[in-house]
């Protein structure tokens, strides 16, 4: 079985840097060959482009910009009345992506505006959003970028984000029907929202293009203490022969370098 991939998230770890052309270093001089971030948008591209080819690491993902994070937005995939907005973001996304060479980005399914019911307007906006992604896949496509989308669980992180379970994002990737928008398994957000990780992973396999980790509850590294067992979940991605990336998505409770002791002994016992 080949080897699992490795990416550090650069929006959560290395952050005892304060930029992040200088984090993309840092993750090189870990032993990271590639890296993903969330939101790039306020680094200047050229610094983060020059940062990334001198570093040699493969950057795997970007976010579609939050939209007006203080005003309450968490990206306008599916959010009605956005669609302008959205696109815009899109095109953000693509200029970014493009200077970087980064292949995959997460098209962000936003909240559920405030004052409205979530019942009241599923329908409408899994409407927007599969609208929306049939857009961006069409666009993206002619990149060769792949568009993902990923549930974001409401019991812990974001009450009122739209996407929040593999069935509902399975559901409206089946709507959308495009080859190259995929989902995004973030196993924290899995296990919080509905455990059952062996089963989903077998049965939502096929439609994965991307991994993230985390231990539950605390969002701390994969070997601190918590619920999940990551060898045994490594062992069963392997087995899966899933061939992407794996990004470290979690808060280090020291510094990073310090927490990377796990990705030291799956490397060893891998080799």
């Amino acid at each position: 079985m080949a080897p699992l991939k490795f990416c550090a998230n650069i929006s959560w770890l290395f952050t005892e840097l304060p930029d992040f052309h200088q984090r993309i270093s840092a993750a090189a001089a870990a032993g990271f060959q590639a890296v993903e971030a969330a939101w790039l948008y306020e680094s200047d591209l050229e610094q983060l482009r020059r940062a990334r080819e001198a570093a040699g690491v493969e950057l795997v993902l970007i976010n579609t910009p939050p939209g007006d994070i203080k005003g309450g937005d968490l990206g306008l995939g599916a959010v009605p009345g956005r669609e302008a907005e959205f696109r815009q973001g899109l095109d953000l996304a693509l200029k970014y992506a493009r200077a970087l060479e980064c292949k995959r980005i997460h098209l962000m399914a936003g909240r559920v505006p405030m004052g409205s019911q979530r019942k009241a307007v599923a329908k409408e906006m899994e409407a927007v959003f599969v609208q929306n992604l049939k857009y961006a896949a069409d666009i993206l496509s002619k990149e060769g970028i792949t568009g993902l989308i990923e549930p974001i669980n409401t019991r812990i992180t974001d009450p009122r984000y739209f996407l929040d379970s593999p069935h509902q994002a399975a559901e409206i990737l089946e709507k959308v029907g495009k080859p190259n928008i995929k989902l995004q398994m973030d196993v924290f957000h899995w296990q919080i929202m509905d455990g059952n990780l062996t089963q989903n992973i077998q049965k939502y396999l096929p439609l994965i293009g991307h991994v993230q980790v985390a231990q539950v509850p605390g969002r701390n590294e994969p070997d601190s203490a918590g619920e999940l067992d990551y060898r045994y979940l490594f062992n069963t991605l392997e087995r899966l022969h899933y061939q992407g990336y794996i990004g470290c998505e979690y808060k280090p409770l020291g510094s990073t370098q310090e927490g990377l002791g796990w990705m030291r002994d799956y490397c060893t016992h891998s080799e």
